[in-house]
Parts: C-alpha cells; sequence; structure tokens
C-alpha cells in the first residue's frame, strides 16, 4: 500500500524516526480532524478495511496489500466491521490503539531490515517514545501542564486587547483563546513562569509540543489546546467564535444511524 506515497526505505535512525513522525501525524489527522471523513469511509457494508499513514503525513482506507508477504507490515484488518457495534468514542479508541501498534511494527520492521544494533535500537525507541501515542491524543489522556486550566486568570480577558498572550472569550464562556505572537519589545515584559508554564502543553490533534509563534485555540467543551492549523481555525475567524468545539467532541454530539 505504501505505493500511494511513493518508494521510500529510510536507513538511519533519524530517517526512520522521520517515517514515523509522518506515518504517526497522517493516522491522527484521520481519527481527529478528519473524523467525519475517515467515518464515512469505514462503511461496515465493505470488505475488510485498513487505516493507512503514509510519511508524507497523508491517511487512507483501503484493502489490504495483495502480495503475501506484503513490502511492510499491514494495519489491522476489518477495522470498518466494529464502527456501527460500538460507541464511536470507543470505536475510535480500538482504532488509534491498533495505530499505534503499526506504527510501532513499521519502524521496527525498518531497524531490523537494515540492520540497526542494539543501540541503534534503543535511540529509536526512545525517540518514538517521547511522543504521546495515537490512543493518548484521540483519548485526550496526553498529559498537560497543571496550571492550564486556571491560565485564564492570569491574563486579561479584555477582547480589545490583540497583544495579550492568552484571551479569553469573556466571563459568559470563560473560554481560553488564543495565542498570537508578541512584537519584541513586549515579549521583555511577559512573564517567564507563563511561557514555562505552557512549554509543555501538547496540541490535541498533532500532539506536538507548544510554540510561542503559533496561533492556538482551546476547545470549551474537553479544554484541550490545538495548532489552529490543526483544526483549520485562522485568529481571524476564532473572533468570531463565541464557543468553540474541537472536532471530536463536535462528532460526539451528534447521534449516529
Amino acid at each position: 500500500m505504501d505505493a500511494a506515497a511513493g518508494p521510500y526505505n529510510p536507513r538511519t535512525v533519524e530517517e526512520v524516526f522521520k517515517d514515523f513522525k509522518g506515518r504517526r501525524n497522517g493516522m491522527i489527522k484521520a481519527l481527529t480532524t478528519d473524523v467525519e471523513e475517515f467515518y464515512q469511509q469505514c462503511d461496515p457494508e465493505k470488505e475488510n478495511l485498513c487505516l493507512y499513514g503514509y510519511p508524507n503525513e497523508s491517511w487512507e482506507v483501503n484493502l489490504p496489500a495483495e502480495e503475501v508477504p506484503p513490502e511492510l507490515p499491514e494495519p489491522a484488518l476489518g477495522i470498518n466491521f466494529a464502527r456501527d457495534g460500538m460507541q464511536e468514542k470507543d470505536w475510535l479508541s480500538l482504532v488509534a490503539v491498533h495505530s499505534d501498534a503499526w506504527l510501532l511494527s513499521v519502524a521496527f520492521y525498518f531497524g531490523a531490515r537494515f540492520g540497526f544494533d542494539k543501540n541503534d535500537r534503543k535511540r529509536l525507541f526512545n525517540m518514538t517514545n517521547e511522543l504521546p501515542t495515537i490512543f493518548e491524543v484521540v483519548t485526550g489522556n496526553v498529559k498537560k501542564q497543571s496550571k492550564e486550566k486556571s491560565s485564564g486568570g492570569n491574563h486579561s480577558s479584555n477582547k480589545s486587547k490583540p497583544n495579550s498572550k492568552l484571551q479569553q472569550r469573556g466571563p459568559e464562556s470563560q473560554s481560553k483563546f488564543t495565542k498570537v505572537p508578541q512584537p519584541k519589545d513586549e515579549e521583555e515584559g511577559y512573564d517567564e513562569e507563563d511561557e514555562e508554564e505552557h512549554g509543555e502543553t501538547l496540541c490535541g490533534a498533532c500532539g506536538e509540543n507548544y510554540a510561542s509563534d503559533e496561533f492556538w485555540i482551546c476547545c470549551d467543551i474537553c479544554e484541550k489546546w490545538f495548532h489552529g492549523k490543526c483544526v483549520k481555525i485562522t485568529p481571524a475567524r476564532a473572533e468570531h467564535i463565541k464557543q468553540y468545539k474541537c472536532p471530536t467532541c463536535s462528532s460526539n454530539k451528534r447521534s449516529r444511524p
């Protein structure tokens, strides 16, 4: 199935890790930001389907490879059959767990194929283990800063101050809102403790760390933070959102036939 993404044979630990991250990001997109499309493609009436992630951060739902044995380890087979037999969040969690297992199997397949020694295998594991699992991202179990929920009390809730580091929508929603870049002179007045407070915050979609120069938005339902680009929300669009719901919370509110 990797032919869809072109031939690719990572041979170093760094290349395998880059391959791992690309596939992981693609699968996270399928299970979070593109969850509606993913749900529809996993029709239980179809044959055994698999979720594939590719190094270019794309994803695909398709039949398994026809050749035996396949070029790469195959993802879990028949994920579509359980779609209507369990709660959507449980089904997504199940697919996430199998996706994590597949990512590791592909990474260490490359390690074995190209003769990684004990130190290289250990280094590869440590690098992959630094990232949250897909299951942790999908279920919201990513470790967060304990002060994240109370950060609103440390910043202005006045929307007329566009340069405040973290803004709130107002007392009616109390939602932690946006993250915007600061002019250099104002950066000097920013509390270093606040920078450390958010430094380890992880995006609920891609699982990557907080960055001071990126736009972020917080879901008013699950209170998870997201890169604006990951959930396709721009600062201009965010200004008109009274209550933001992330893709997962939005999909969980809809009733399924």
